[in-house]
């Protein structure tokens, strides 16, 4: 199977979503976080630096569930205009 490559907002979309994961992990341990969240520390790992820009729905939500973001954080993170809620407060989580 080939996969379609990314277009340049997908690989900026999967950095801010990295970026904000890495964030809200803050000092507790990547293998924590990741089997709070039943999936591996290298998914975990490839999510936070974008090597894995488009994880799958059920693997993100895990791992909000596990960081103690809402879906709505996370999307407004990773809107190419993160304002679109009413500011950049999900930004500083």
């Amino acid at each position: 199977m080939v996969r379609t490559p990314l277009t340049p907002e997908e690989r900026r979309r999967g950095e801010r979503l990295g970026a904000l994961l890495r964030r809200a992990r803050g000092e507790r341990s990547m293998v924590e976080i990741a089997a709070a969240a039943g999936v591996s520390a290298e998914t975990l790992r490839k999510i936070e630096t974008g090597r894995a820009p488009t994880p799958a729905f059920f693997t993100i939500a895990a791992l909000a569930t596990a960081l103690g973001l809402s879906l709505d954080e996370l999307l407004a993170a990773c809107a190419e205009t993160p304002d679109w809620t009413g500011g950049d407060a999900a930004l500083t989580a």
